[in-house]
C-alpha cells in the first residue's frame, strides 16, 4: 500500500541549498512534482515534448520568453512572477528563467523533463529525489487547567 504524507514545503526547501538543482517532492501518473531554489540567470533552452509549471512559492521570478508574442511577431518578452503567481510555459517555447535574488518555486513536469531541454551545458541536471525529511518536533503535552466537575474527585 502506498504511503500518504503531507510534505511541508518550507522544511523540504530548508533541507537543500544548491541552486538549479531540483528535487523531486512526489510523483504524479507521468509528472513530477519538484522543488527548486533559483539565483542568476539559468540558459535559454526549450522543451521538445514537455510543458512546464512554474509556481513561484518565495520571492519573485522573470521569466524571459521568445515567441510570437501577443501580435505574432518573434520577439523576447518578460513576464514577472511574484510570490503565489505560476506560468505554464508550452513544449516548444524557448525561455529563461532569472532570479535576481534567491527564489523558491515549485515545478510541475513530465518526469522525461530535463532541467535544460534542447541545451546540453554544466547546468544540465537530473533531479534528484528529495531525502526523507526529519519528523518535526513536537510541542510539549499541555495540561488540562479546565475546572474539575464537581462531581470528578480532584487530584492533588
Amino acid at each position: 500500500m502506498t504511503s500518504i504524507e503531507k510534505i511541508n514545503l518550507a522544511r523540504a526547501m530548508a533541507s537543500f541549498t544548491e541552486a538549479w538543482s531540483p528535487r523531486i517532492i512526489a510523483d504524479i501518473n507521468d509528472c513530477q512534482v519538484k522543488l527548486a531554489r533559483l539565483h542568476g540567470p539559468f540558459v535559454w533552452h526549450h522543451h521538445e515534448a514537455e510543458d512546464e509549471l512554474f509556481l513561484v512559492i518565495k520571492g519573485s521570478l522573470r521569466m524571459l520568453i521568445r515567441d510570437g508574442g501577443e501580435r505574432g511577431e518573434r520577439g523576447e518578452r518578460e513576464i514577472r512572477l511574484e510570490e503565489g503567481e505560476c506560468i505554464r510555459i508550452p513544449r516548444g517555447v524557448e525561455h529563461m528563467p532569472i532570479a535576481d535574488e534567491e527564489c523558491h518555486v515549485l515545478l510541475v513536469e513530465p518526469a522525461s523533463t530535463r532541467n535544460t531541454g534542447n541545451i546540453i551545458s554544466d547546468r544540465s541536471k537530473a533531479a534528484q529525489r528529495l531525502q526523507a525529511l526529519p519528523a518535526p518536533p513536537r510541542a510539549a503535552p499541555q495540561l488540562d487547567r479546565s475546572p474539575t466537575p464537581p462531581d470528578c474527585p480532584r487530584l492533588p
